[in-house]
Order: C-alpha cells, then sequence, then structure tokens
C-alpha cells in the first residue's frame, strides 16, 4: 500500500489542496494530508510544496509504425501528406523497428501518457506493444475499398487481429479498427464488426478527416477523384458516409478527426453513443480544418484529445496536444476548455476505451502522475498545466511505479 501526500490533487473536475492518496493496484481512498498523517504516520510519502498528484493521461489514438517520420513527408495539405505517405511507406516503415517503436512508446511514459490507443496498420508493433508498461487498446486496422481482393485484405487482417489476441492479456487489448468510410468496402466492414461484437472488442475508426473525403463521398469528385481512379481504377466511393455511420448501429466506436461532418451525421454519432477523436495538431498539419467543439457539444457527443502518429504530428505529447487546442478554440471561454480538455484526455478517453482509469477517485487504478510546478498552485492550475510544463517526477500504473524516484 501506498501513501502519497500532495499540495494538490486534480481530482474530478475538482482542485483538492493539501491532499493526498492510498492506493494499491487501485485507489482506496483520499483524504486531507492532516487525516492521512493522524492515520497512517510513518507510512506517508511527503511529496512538498508544488507537488499536483494528475490522473494518468490516455492517448486514444495513436499510429506507432510511422514513428520514424520527422521530415519526410509533406504538410499543409491532405493530399500532398497522402501523396508522401504513398512514395515514403516502405522506407519509414523499414526504418522503425522494434527499438524505434519501443522508444516511442517510452516517450509517450515520460509524457505521463499511461494509456493508449494504437491503431496498427501492418502488425509491426505488436511485440513492443505487448511489452508496453502501459494499458494498451491495440486496435487492427482493416482496410481495402476493392471487391475483388476483398477476401485477400479480410484475410490478412485476420491474421493479424488473431496474433494480437494470442498476446491478449490484463491490460492489453486486441481490437478493431475499419480504415475509414473511403477505403474499407462494405462486406469486410460487416464481416469485421460482427467479428468485434461477437468477441466483445473495441472499435475505431477515421471519419471526415478532410474537404476531400467529404467531397468524394458526396459526389464521387473532388481531390480524391484522381487519387481512386489511378491507383485503385474506382470511379466511386465504396460507401456513403450515413451508411457507413449505420454499420456501427450497435458498436460503440471511437470515430477520429471528424472535422467536417453534417448535421445528420453528428445525429448518427450521438444516437450511437459513439466518441469522437480530436486531433488538433494533426488536423493543422495536414490543412483539414477544426474540429467544431459548440456542434459536438450541442449534439451531446462525448470527445477525448488524440495525438495521431509521428507521420502527423511533430511529439506525441498529450499535454502539448491540449495546449493547442486551448489556443484552437479561441470562442470558448479559457477556464472552462481547460477543464474539458483534461476530461478528454482522462476520464472521457478512459470511459471510450473501456478502461478502469482516467480518475483519481475511490476503485479505480491507480494510474497516477507525480508531478511538480515551480509557481504558486491556484484556481487556474488546469491552464497553467498546459502553460508552464510541469515535472512529471513519478508515473504509477495500477499501483506499480513504472517510472521516476518518489
Amino acid at each position: 500500500m501506498h501513501i502519497l501526500l500532495a499540495d494538490a490533487i486534480l481530482a474530478n473536475d475538482t482542485i483538492l489542496r493539501d491532499h493526498g492518496i492510498v492506493f494499491h493496484k487501485t485507489i482506496l481512498e483520499i483524504a486531507s494530508n492532516e487525516d492521512l498523517r493522524l492515520r497512517y504516520r510513518d507510512q506517508c510519502i511527503e511529496l512538498g510544496n508544488n507537488s499536483i498528484l494528475l490522473p494518468g493521461l490516455i492517448n486514444p489514438h495513436v499510429h506507432l509504425e510511422f514513428s520514424a517520420n520527422r521530415s519526410t513527408l509533406t504538410y499543409g495539405g491532405f493530399m500532398p501528406w497522402l501523396s508522401s505517405v504513398m512514395a515514403n511507406r516502405d522506407d519509414l516503415i523499414n526504418d522503425c523497428n522494434d527499438d524505434c517503436i519501443a522508444h516511442t512508446i517510452d516517450t509517450m511514459l515520460s509524457n505521463g501518457i499511461t494509456a493508449f490507443g494504437a491503431v496498427s496498420s501492418y502488425g509491426y508493433d505488436l511485440d513492443a506493444c505487448a511489452k508496453a508498461p502501459q494499458k494498451v487498446v491495440y486496435f487492427n486496422e482493416l482496410i481495402g475499398s476493392d471487391p475483388k481482393m476483398a477476401d485477400a485484405l479480410y484475410g490478412n487482417f485476420q491474421e493479424r487481429l488473431f496474433a494480437s489476441q494470442g498476446s491478449a492479456r490484463e491490460g492489453f487489448y486486441p481490437s478493431v479498427a475499419i480504415h475509414s468510410p473511403y477505403s474499407v468496402h462494405r462486406v469486410i466492414i460487416k464481416k469485421a464488426l460482427a467479428y468485434a461484437k461477437e468477441h466483445h472488442l473495441r472499435v475505431s475508426a477515421h471519419f471526415m478527416e478532410s474537404p476531400a473525403e467529404r467531397q468524394w463521398l458526396d459526389e464521387n469528385g473532388g481531390d480524391f477523384k484522381p487519387f481512386f481512379e489511378n491507383f485503385l481504377k474506382q470511379h466511386q466511393a465504396a460507401n456513403t458516409a450515413q451508411e457507413f455511420l449505420s454499420y456501427f448501429d450497435e458498436t460503440p466506436t471511437l470515430f477520429t478527426h471528424v472535422v467536417h461532418p453534417k448535421e445528420e451525421e453528428l445525429a448518427l454519432i450521438q444516437k450511437g453513443k459513439h466518441t469522437i477523436i480530436h486531433c488538433p495538431i494533426s488536423n493543422r498539419l495536414l490543412g483539414n480544418g477544426a474540429l467544431d467543439l459548440e456542434k459536438i457539444q450541442a449534439h451531446n457527443i462525448r470527445w477525448t484529445c488524440g495525438t495521431d502518429g509521428l507521420s502527423s504530428n511533430y511529439a506525441l505529447d498529450l499535454f502539448e496536444e491540449m495546449k493547442i487546442a486551448l489556443f484552437m478554440h479561441h470562442g470558448h471561454d479559457l477556464l472552462p476548455l481547460a477543464y474539458e480538455l483534461w476530461r478528454s484526455v482522462t476520464a472521457n478517453a478512459a470511459e471510450a476505451l473501456n478502461l478502469n482509469c482516467g480518475k483519481i477517485a475511490a476503485d479505480y487504478d491507480a494510474d497516477l502522475l507525480v508531478a511538480r510546478v515551480d509557481y504558486p498552485i491556484n484556481e487556474q492550475l488546469p491552464i497553467h498545466l498546459l502553460l508552464q510544463p510541469c515535472k512529471i517526477e513519478s508515473v504509477y500504473i495500477q499501483g506499480k511505479k513504472v517510472k521516476g524516484n518518489n
């Protein structure tokens, strides 16, 4: 059992001053430091001035297989970026071996990320993810819109999914990702979702990331038209947007991006109790615009914040992601938005990924960050934590210290 006494705890949208926690694998209780000192005496660890206990951060959407990218890919527009991915894909994947992926996972841990959703296109990150100290929801991605190749593509997806299921354990959860409405044929979408439902697997998908996707799905035209005609000999979209969403009716899903939805599509997302993953840095670098938070909130849709991968980001750091979002959504009041962003990478993400963490509260897993700041702690702490980087001194996952010295 551990008892940590802190200057402050960020817990459930509340700042608790001079409080500590008692935990083993899960959090047993939260109480004032004075009370805990009286009851536990020498068992208490005093964290000292300007110490803060934070819930571990959860990154619901990351692509690790492209972690070798630094300046290879083209930013500024979705189609130039996609063309650069196609041209450099093999080199980037070959340049990122197990050590590269393990280093990227460790960097996320140093940035306070205690759980993540890894979207895997090829299965090359399986071993590193299975060995990660973090909780990992491992999304095996299904892609392929050519009906002639449907059986082969689904067979490859199954091989990767079964391999990940062979590594299943507490903290590592094999799951299913459907790439997008424009890139997966309806026949294999339905097969994959039926399997996911039967085996109670978590599900993720990309949806409405770019203007090109919007035009292709609505009009079979726009910037995607020459891409599909030249590369895949396709002249019309594999699905309409509403058809695609209808396949997920009984499967709560994490939909990533959702920058260009229509009102009726948001209504379907809300009706299906789905979650939206907001990736502000990726959306900006690929020229896709910004998520309309007001519309998302008006439809009462749960949303989270994620980094995407290093193919469309410069860091896998949720503190940085939240800071960018804080400035991107300038029409929102600052402190309420900061609290929303903290929820998005803790409680909201945990609920969406079906993980028992994301809150400093009794009976939740003790996934915790011991952090320290060099400024006075006040009621605007959620803002200051994004503007003034804190030092993460220790990281606990299910009560076990996986990083740090405290």
